[in-house]
């Protein structure tokens, strides 16, 4: 069997995957530190804006989404700085999709582990002279490791098997924006069970690993030292 139409899908997932991540975690952090611990009143509303993405339907927002990236929203703006017209059928409009889509599976699990960080160990690094990035690389991101452990892997999980969204905003081209949930759709489309099998297979053992590995950390984090 010609492995080259599994092994395309599966190389762009992961790209997809490992770069959305990589930029929710940059964006995320700030994000669910100042849910956490920020005092504007407003704050829970903007809380409701960024949970919005696990409760609407993926086609919903894909729709949304198109229409912001396509040539008459800001999207097509932005392209036109480099010539294009659009930013979606695009690995660039999937990447920003799959921001937005993934956002509340990085925030939510960032913002419980800030949320947990009690202010008074704050307040005596602060006391002890610690600079702000002092205080967050020793003392704030050992006490957050497993929200950043669960928020890494559950978005990571969520960009490798997000359908809706990376229809509505990629289609279906080969080697661009076919990812392997569109893939698997594709295969089954044609009547190729054995290739829609395989990629299948393994979403589903990759599911089983995200699942356990997130136990996991949820039980070191609830097990009592001693």
């Amino acid at each position: 069997m010609d492995l080259a139409p599994l092994i395309a899908p599966i190389s762009l997932t992961v790209t997809l995957a490992f770069s959305v991540t990589l930029i929710l975690l940059i964006i995320g952090t700030p994000l669910a530190w100042w849910l956490a611990h920020g005092r504007w009143a407003g704050k829970e509303a903007i809380g409701a804006l960024v949970t919005m993405p696990m409760v609407l339907p993926p086609t919903v927002l894909g729709f949304y989404l198109l229409l912001a990236l396509g040539p008459n929203g800001p999207g097509g703006a932005l392209a036109g700085l480099w010539g294009a017209r659009t930013l979606a059928f695009s690995f660039g409009g999937l990447v920003i999709s799959s921001v937005i889509a993934s956002l509340p599976f990085m925030v939510q699990p960032l913002r419980n582990g800030f949320a947990a960080i009690e202010t008074e160990v704050l307040e005596v690094a602060d006391t002890l002279g610690a600079s702000r990035w002092q205080l967050y690389w020793r003392v704030i991101l050992p006490l957050a490791r497993p929200g950043y452990l669960v928020g890494g892997i559950m978005a990571f999980a969520h960009t490798v098997g997000e359908f809706g969204v990376v229809l509505m905003i990629g289609g279906n081209i080969p080697g661009k924006t076919k990812v392997m949930s569109i893939a698997i759709y594709d295969f089954v489309e044609r009547l190729e069970w054995d290739k829609a099998h395989m990629l299948a297979g393994g979403m589903v053992v990759f599911a089983f690993a995200v699942i356990f590995s997130t136990l996991m950390v949820n039980r070191r984090v609830s097990t009592p030292m001693g």
